[in-house]
């Protein structure tokens, strides 16, 4: 479950709201062992999201650093290289799900 959220500090361009609400909701989901809250506890778990975003937004904002900001492109690659050796490179027509025949 929180495999999706991403270190979002000292990137160019910055992280985007819509970055951090999608790491907020991850951890919400993660700690509350529930992807979709029942009815009753939606607003509970929405007010949980908007709250965590909220200061994220914040802590993002305070972090110093004086290393150079990293590019997204290149960490994706990485991350991409990291997989390929971990669980091997699959075929692109079976990553992509189309069928040859």
């Amino acid at each position: 479950m929180c495999r999706n959220i991403r270190t979002l500090h000292n990137f160019e361009p910055h992280a985007t709201s819509d970055e951090v609400r999608a790491a907020a909701l991850q951890f919400v989901r993660k700690i509350s062992g529930m992807t979709k809250p029942a009815a009753v506890n939606q607003a509970a778990f929405d007010r949980a999201v908007a709250e965590i975003a909220h200061i994220t937004e914040h802590l993002l904002e305070d972090l110093v650093t004086t290393a150079p900001p990293k590019d997204r492109e290149v960490e994706a690659a990485k991350a991409k290289a990291r997989s390929a050796a971990r669980f091997g490179a699959r075929p692109a027509t079976a990553a992509s799900g189309h069928n040859p025949d």
